[in-house]
């Protein structure tokens, strides 16, 4: 899929999250729902740093082009060093290493380390950095001409405040994990699960993706999962923009009027 819609699913996907803990009882603090639905879109453009034509790598100029450089060669290189002998040779790391399981968790748990023990300026850092990418994926029309310093400040902008309204007691720092020494742990979820989203959306277009590595299906290491082959489309088309935005649109809508409790019971 493209970033917008990758985005989007990404956020859906957290207010999604946030519906499912409402129900069991233990709802997001509003600021938890806001700040999780902005990561999450945001992490779920990340798995493209290794696609150079990709949204991310425009998102802070040579920096995060020279990023995805990196990182492609690096997901080639582990390609070439796992593969299995099913696995066709490649000439690029697209769709490869950062588009796996082990890749999300991995993520995440780094996102939690840098949150939690890197204190506010480790929050912000998050923040920013997913905050950015959010801008750039769901307010792409807006932002498709270059104007990079001025989603920069307002992800400088939008970090300071929201992290400010986090850090009030009752607030949203210690939601899910509550020990002082815990605080922000959840920073974590959304940024593995936006991860995840991005590679099950990429599970639904016509090269799949190897979600599972480095379980070994058939001769094949780096097996392409996706759905079955007639629903799968192109990245870009018109099942994409038509069918599939309109709808993470509508389920990340009643999903968050039913976290903030305006919906249902």
């Amino acid at each position: 899929m493209m970033g917008p819609a990758h985005s989007l699913s990404g956020a859906a996907a957290w207010l999604g999250v946030g519906a499912v803990a409402a129900g069991m009882h233990h709802p997001m603090p509003w600021p938890t729902l806001v700040v999780g639905a902005l990561i999450c879109a945001g992490a779920a453009l990340a798995p493209d740093l290794d696609h150079k034509p990709a949204t991310i790598s425009r998102a802070f100029g040579p920096l995060s082009r020279g990023l995805c450089e990196i990182v492609e060669k690096l997901s080639l290189g582990v390609y070439n060093a796992t593969r299995a002998k099913g696995d066709p040779h490649r000439n690029g790391g697209h769709r490869t290493l950062t588009h796996t399981l082990v890749w999300a968790v991995g993520c995440g748990a780094g996102a939690s380390a840098i949150a939690t023990y890197g204190g506010r300026w480790g929050v912000l850092a998050v923040l920013f950095v997913h905050l950015v990418l959010a801008v750039d994926g769901l307010l792409w029309k807006e932002v498709k001409g270059g104007h990079h310093v001025l989603v920069w400040l307002l992800g400088a902008t939008g970090a300071w405040l929201l992290a400010g309204v986090l850090d009030d007691p009752g607030m949203g720092k210690t939601w899910l994990f509550t020990q002082p020494e815990q605080h922000y742990l959840w920073i974590g979820v959304p940024v593995a699960l936006g991860a995840l989203v991005h590679c099950l959306g990429d599970a639904m277009t016509v090269s799949g993706c190897p979600i599972l590595w480095p379980i070994p299906i058939g001769r094949k290491r780096w097996y392409p999962m996706g759905t079955p082959h007639f629903m799968r489309f192109k990245a870009g088309s018109w099942v994409e923009i038509k069918v599939l935005m309109p709808l993470f649109m509508g389920i990340g809508g009643v999903s968050g009027g039913v976290a903030l409790g305006l919906l249902g019971g």
